[in-house]
């Protein structure tokens, strides 16, 4: 299989894809990054029936045949709108795929593109929620950029909004060195209000040329977070304003998965669930190409405006693809009073003849 580089990707196209449209442009650019266009020669298998490779295809050009289990045969042209879902991404792969013309097509690890999505929606909810709120405006433009960014992607959805809590405000004037080139750092800061002009040095003792200013929102000295490393720059305030910091060891407690209750499927059919208390929380397209019959649908990113759908006297049981964004939306549902728990795995977890029942 021959590959190109991203540079050939058409980013409008791949904006198209379901569920990679419902990302924002940070985390889509992150998505596209080191991703490579992919080559079949007619003929060529792309996958086989019972196959796991944990990935979402996409046929960008070209047609591939299908043919599953009972040998029934269809067919994903690229002149179809069908193309613009996965090729028959649930695993075990429940199919025979091959080109059946010369294709091109474009491959993403389903969990990193879940946990992507689930960032994404759990961020949006929380931007939501700022902008409700009068007493947060001063801080709202912050916020919305650090959360938009790709900053915070290692920390888990569930944790989100506990990141803001971390944070602690300094109040700066002109000219204060905020950071200098060689200490050892221990912290990152967003800049909340003001601005700061950044000086770099080739030689740790050497003359410190100006690099950049940066302004409300942006963030500097994140490699602290991650690394045991030296600042590599000096930033200095450029006007009176105010920093907001985050240390290292407040980090890592965000880093840190909490407990979701979830339950495995066998469990879910000792209680014989009724249809009704199903809740799908993928996106609207994802739902209405596939879904197990009677669920309500609750995407993630707006789950707790549509929570009113529930009662909170039920039990009901949350899924998506993976287990990430159903884990996510249990978390927000649990702390609004409602009784619900996520399937463990996903729809990816169960077996080809449990996935019949969600009518694939």
């Amino acid at each position: 299989m021959l590959k190109q580089n991203n540079k050939n990707i058409d980013r409008k196209l791949v904006q198209s894809f379901v569920p990679v449209n419902a990302l924002s442009g940070d985390h889509l650019s992150t998505l596209l990054r080191d991703r490579s266009i992919e080559y079949l020669y007619k003929g060529q298998r792309l996958f086989e029936l019972g196959e796991n490779d944990n990935c979402n295809i996409y046929l960008l050009h070209g047609k591939i045949e299908l043919i599953d289990l009972e040998g029934n045969v269809s067919l994903v042209s690229s002149e179809d709108a069908s193309h613009l879902f996965p090729i028959a991404h649930y695993q075990p792969r429940r199919s025979i795929a091959t080109a059946k013309s010369d294709c091109s097509i474009l491959r993403f690890d389903t969990t990193v593109l879940d946990n992507m999505l689930c960032w994404d929606q759990t961020a949006s909810c929380i931007i939501s929620d700022i902008g409700a709120y009068r007493d947060l405006d001063e801080d709202a433009q912050w916020m919305e950029m650090l959360l938009r960014s790709n900053l915070f992607y290692k920390v888990p959805p569930t944790n989100i909004r506990n990141i803001l809590g971390c944070f602690e405000a300094l109040y700066m004037s002109a000219e204060d060195v905020v950071v200098r080139q060689g200490e050892r750092g221990d912290c990152c800061y967003i800049i909340k209000e003001g601005s700061v002009d950044v000086f770099q040095s080739a030689e740790s003792q050497g003359p410190a040329s100006y690099v950049a200013t940066l302004g409300v929102g942006r963030c500097f000295g994140e490699d602290a977070l991650l690394n045991e490393t030296l600042r590599n720059a000096t930033v200095i305030m450029r006007e009176n304003g105010v920093l907001m910091s985050l240390g290292k060891a407040d980090f890592y407690k965000l880093l840190k998965q909490p407990q979701v209750e979830s339950v495995c499927y066998s469990q879910v059919e000792e209680k014989v669930l009724s249809p009704g208390q199903w809740v799908d929380v993928r996106t609207t397209a994802e739902y209405d190409f596939g879904h197990r019959q009677g669920a309500k649908n609750l995407p993630l990113n707006v789950s707790k405006l549509k929570a009113r759908m529930l009662d909170k006297n039920i039990p009901y049981i949350a899924y998506c693809n993976t287990g990430t964004r159903s884990e996510a939306a249990v978390w927000q549902l649990n702390e609004e009073g409602y009784n619900i728990k996520a399937l463990r795995g996903g729809i990816n977890g169960l077996s080809r003849d449990q996935q019949l029942d969600f009518d694939l």
